[in-house]
Formats: structure tokens, C-alpha cells, sequence
């Protein structure tokens, strides 16, 4: 679609976003003048049974739920083709923010992740576990409102499992996705919390958690490897909120936090907190012990033999 195009009554005002599956335009819909989005797919994904199944959903889910914190899904009239109108929302996804930014202080980060975790309680508590969450599925507004976007990976509690053979193109985001979804395994509330712990770390500290060059290294460091402690990188990050984040990142999903209420319930009352012996601590500083022995090793291996060339090279002069 091109600028001034129309598509039934809506008139295409501009292209917002683009995926591998769908491109987001901002519309007006000329019988009542005010803005819209429009999900359209790309040629061609119509005809994918799995594309088409989660667009149904995705549909389905957004003209359900009504909260201020999700973005709704507009009940449409006749369609001449396949697309999806929705909401207009002002604001900023919190991926430009941090790009911009690089990372939030301690205050508006809490604030922000407080935020998600009142939405996430909503949306859980009516069954639909979102399963990609992450800076680019969260707007942020003026006056630091949220609001989830793109449920196009939502589910039901219970709803059937779809298989599919384009897993580049449907799999959440690398370096927000739980370990028990980078496993196989069916996720639920508590993936949607990792997915916001992750999200938390990287507000605070600038950086997401694992890092790798390509999406599988990234999601296999989850598997093996502790994150930086996040007053590490930067230790005006209260023990406190550490902590939290530990909690919301553990590995095994039984030790999360059990809801998006506890984990609101301990952002609005850090000062309450129990700061536990974490082995990710111990790890690290081992893991650091280790590297600075190698480093020390690969120095002494350089400079032994510069050494004694110098030794040689003054001896032959003499």
C-alpha cells in the first residue's frame, strides 16, 4: 500500500512497521476522521495455514480484552481483503527509547516494568499468555503509560499447539525468550515474567542479559551461562532491585516469581526485599578469577619471550 491509498473506508497515511510477515500502517478511517492502525500480511502468508491461524488469534484475543495497558483490536465490519484495524497509539516503542537512551535510571525503570507487570496480571488473569515480550511490543507514552502490542504469538491457556515448519519467522525475539520456550516446552505466565525480567536488566543496566552472534548462541548462553550482575555494571543499582531482577530471571520457572502481582508487590516495596546468597554471585566471581588467571597466563607467554629477546638483543650489542 502507498501513501493516499485506500482499503475499504480507510485511507493510508503511512507505513510504521514492517516484518517478515505483515507491514503496520497509520490510517484514517474518512467516515469518522480519527486514526487507525492497519495490519496488513504480506502477498503470499494468506496462504499459510500457520500465519493464518495465529492472525485469527491474534484478532480474536485483541477484540476481547479491554484494558488501557493492550492495545485493542477494532470489531470490523466487511473486509475486501485480509487485514487487521486496531487502535492508534501515540507514543514511543520502548526499543527507540533505549536506542536513544541506551539505559533508564533506576526510578523510571521500576516505573516502567511496575507498568507491564499490571497489564501482564490482566491479561493473565483472562488466560492469554503473550510468549513474545520484549522493547519492541511496548508503547510508551508521554507520561510513561504502557501499553502491549502485538499479540501475534499470544495464546490461550489450554489452546492447541500450533505446528509449524517457518520457525524464523514466528519464534519470539532471541534475547527475550524464556529458557523453557528456547527448550520446546509450552510457556506460560512466568515466561511472560522472564521475558519482563530481561527487559528490567536491560533498563537498568544498558544491555541485555545474553548476548551472542547469532540467535541460537544467544539463547543457548540462557542455558549455560549467568548474566553480568547487573550492579556490576553499574552499582547505583540497589542490591534490592538486583535481586528482583535474580528472581525474575531465574532458570527454572518454579523459582520465579510465582504471578505478575508478586513481582509488582516487590518493585512498589523494595525496601523489603530479602537479599538472598545467590550462586549467579559466586559463579561470577569465580568465572572472573578464572579469566583474569587466563589473562595473566597470556600475558606472561607474550612478554616471557619479548623478555628474552630484549636479553639477547642487549648481549649481542655489548
Amino acid at each position: 500500500m502507498n501513501v493516499g491509498d485506500r482499503l475499504d473506508h480507510y485511507r493510508i497515511d503511512a507505513a510504521v512497521s514492517r516484518s517478515d510477515v505483515a507491514t503496520v500502517y497509520r490510517a484514517t478511517d474518512v467516515n469518522t476522521g480519527r486514526f487507525v492502525a492497519i495490519k496488513i500480511p504480506h502477498p503470499g502468508m494468506e496462504s499459510d495455514y500457520v500465519f493464518f491461524e495465529r492472525f485469527q488469534r491474534e484478532q480474536d484475543i485483541g477484540s476481547h480484552l479491554d484494558h488501557p495497558g493492550v492495545m485493542k483490536v477494532l470489531a470490523g465490519d466487511h473486509h475486501s481483503q485480509t487485514y487487521m484495524v486496531m487502535e492508534w497509539v501515540e507514543g514511543k516503542t520502548l526499543r527507540k527509547i533505549l536506542d536513544h537512551e541506551k539505559k533508564l535510571s533506576q526510578e523510571l525503570s521500576i516505573k516502567i516494568a511496575l507498568e507491564i507487570c499490571r497489564v501482564l496480571g490482566y491479561i493473565h488473569g483472562h488466560g492469554i499468555v503473550h510468549r513474545d515480550l520484549g522493547p519492541e511490543h511496548v508503547m510508551v507514552d508521554d507520561k510513561d503509560n504502557v501499553k502491549l502490542i502485538d499479540f501475534g504469538l499470544a495464546a490461550q491457556v489450554g489452546a492447541r499447539r500450533i505446528t509449524f515448519a517457518k520457525l524464523s519467522q514466528v519464534t519470539a525475539s532471541p534475547e527475550y525468550i524464556s529458557p523453557e520456550q528456547v527448550q520446546g516446552k509450552r510457556a506460560d505466565a512466568r515466561s511472560d515474567l522472564y521475558s519482563l525480567g530481561v527487559m528490567l536488566y536491560e533498563m537498568a543496566t544498558g544491555g541485555v542479559p545474553f548476548q551472542g552472534s547469532s540467535p541460537f548462541e544467544i539463547m543457548n548462553d540462557r542455558l549455560l551461562n549467568v548474566p553480568v550482575p547487573p550492579r556490576e555494571i553499574d552499582p547505583s543499582i540497589s542490591p534490592h532491585l538486583q535481586e528482583v531482577i535474580y528472581r525474575a530471571l531465574e532458570r527454572e520457572p518454579q523459582y520465579r516469581y510465582a504471578n505478575a502481582h508478586d513481582f509488582a508487590f516487590d518493585l512498589e516495596h523494595l525496601d523489603q526485599v530479602g537479599i538472598a546468597v545467590r550462586p549467579e554471585l559466586e559463579d561470577w566471581k569465580k568465572r572472573q578469577k578464572q579469566q583474569a588467571r587466563r589473562v595473566v597466563s597470556y600475558a606472561a607467554m607474550v612478554l616471557v619471550p619479548l623478555a628474552i629477546f630484549a636479553m639477547l638483543l642487549y648481549f649481542a650489542r655489548r
